[in-house]
This record gives C-alpha cells, sequence and structure tokens, in this order.
C-alpha cells in the first residue's frame, strides 16, 4: 500500500500527536461559528503555518465540527506551490500519512477522475506540497473517519476543476474543502481592502473574477463558485484576518479568509 508521508510537519504545524491535536482544538474552540443548523456542503480554509492561519482555519473548520462524524468523503484540493504542470494531479496513493495517524484516500472516487479524464495521478505534485497537507490534521480531528479525493491545480483552468468537484460533489456525505491563502505580501492597510474585495467576490459567488493576486488557490475558489452558484448555494463569510493580525508583522502581509457554502 503506496502512501505519502508528511513533508512540512514540525514546521508548518506541531509534529508531536498531543501538541497537535490540542492546537487543533484550541483554534477550533476558539471559532466563532453562527448559531444555525445550515449545511455546510463546502469550505475555504488557508494552509500557512498554523501560528499564521490556524486560528482562521479553526473557523472554517468549526463550521463542519457538529456534524464531522457523519462526513465520509472530502474532496480535498488546493494549488502547487513548487511543481508546474498542466491540469489537474491527483495521486496513487492509499494513505497520507499525520501525526495524528493515516487519512485514508478514496480510491474508488480517484480511480473515476482518471478514468474519466479530469485528473492524472502525479506524485510529485504532491510530495512536498504543503497546501493539503496542513488540511489533513484540521480533516483528521474534526472528520476522523473520513477519506479525502486529493487533488492539485497545476494551471489556472477553473473549469476543468469544476468539472472534477461536480462528479464528485454527492450528497451530505462528502464536503469540499478548498485550500487558499488570501493577498500576498501587501502592507496591511492594502491587504485587508484587497481582501475585503475578494470576500465580497466569494459572497456574490461570481466564478471567474478570483485572480492569484486575490487567492493562490484561485482555479479551486473560482471553481467552487461556479459550482456553489449553479446548486444555488451561498456564501458566508466566517472570518478574515492576515498574518499581521496573528503572528507577523504588518509591513508584508498574507491575508487568510475562512468561508462556508451550504
Amino acid at each position: 500500500m503506496r502512501s505519502r508521508a508528511p513533508a512540512v510537519a514540525g514546521m508548518f504545524y506541531p509534529d508531536k500527536p498531543q501538541e497537535l491535536a490540542a492546537t487543533i482544538k484550541s483554534y477550533v474552540a476558539a471559532a466563532a461559528v453562527p448559531a444555525t443548523e445550515s449545511f455546510t456542503k463546502a469550505i475555504v480554509a488557508p494552509h500557512a503555518g498554523y501560528i499564521y492561519s490556524g486560528p482562521v482555519a479553526g473557523s472554517a473548520y468549526a463550521s463542519l465540527a457538529r456534524r464531522g462524524q457523519d462526513i465520509e468523503r472530502v474532496i480535498l484540493v488546493g494549488p502547487s506551490h513548487r511543481v508546474a504542470f498542466p491540469g489537474l494531479a491527483t495521486s496513487g496513493a492509499s494513505v497520507f500519512e499525520t501525526p495524528l495517524g493515516p487519512v485514508h484516500v478514496d480510491r474508488e472516487a480517484v480511480a473515476e477522475l482518471v478514468g474519466k479524464g479530469l485528473a492524472r495521478e502525479f506524485e510529485n505534485a504532491h510530495q512536498n506540497e504543503h497546501s493539503l497537507e496542513v488540511q489533513l490534521p484540521f480533516l483528521k480531528q474534526v472528520c476522523p473517519d473520513a477519506r479525502i479525493v486529493p487533488i492539485v491545480s497545476g494551471d489556472d483552468d477553473w473549469q476543468a476543476m469544476a468539472k472534477a468537484i461536480e462528479l464528485l460533489w454527492g450528497g451530505h456525505e462528502t464536503v469540499l474543502v478548498v485550500s487558499s491563502d488570501l493577498s500576498h505580501y501587501q502592507d496591511y492597510t492594502s491587504a485587508k481592502k484587497l481582501d475585503t474585495v475578494t470576500a465580497g467576490t466569494l459572497e456574490k459567488l461570481a466564478a471567474g473574477q478570483v485572480d492569484f493576486e486575490q487567492a493562490c488557490g484561485a482555479t479551486a475558489v473560482n471553481a467552487l463558485l461556479a459550482v456553489a452558484a449553479g446548486k444555488g448555494l451561498a456564501c458566508s463569510v466566517l472570518d478574515l484576518r492576515n498574518s499581521g493580525d496573528t503572528a507577523g508583522p504588518r509591513d508584508r502581509v498574507v491575508g487568510y479568509g475562512a468561508f462556508a457554502f451550504g
């Protein structure tokens, strides 16, 4: 059985299981999630080091936590930061390892993606990529029995990503997690303005209107907006901060947003 080993444990997030579990619990518990019974089908969560973006990611995952035990499958999508390639890359691994234990891959869903020509197995895209990996401990904590369908985007063909998401959309047993940060390396005030505009674009479900200056995961974000609009979902902004609010200086910040779709 092929497995994918962690690449950024001990750097982006704690590699000691007890410390990692306690960290995630604290982020989720501190989130101010609206008291609603509405069904969250998809979230957007950031993927920086936890000291910077963990509190914001906690807000996104808190929207899933109340029904986490019922989530069987997670379509997990994010951008490639280290390897350039065309199209979408899934993985041949059966397990993605984490300090909290293994996260199993839905091999049938992966085979379906590949069989329909919507993605290819390409391990180089996953081996050192952090955008999906930093979501795994949150998923292991919030929906411990869920299998993942890992997809990394190599270019900006968001329509192709939308087709992949549509194929695997499923019902209440399946959720979509889009991994994306927002603006990069603006000063604090400029970042807040740009990220506020981006949040408004997501609320409007304006597919194709988010560029890579607004979100490094723009491919998956635009795909989610298209699918969500087609299915009559609404977007809620749960949290909107940047590294200047959490643990960094304010001259060059990275923006983070937590969004729920339901």
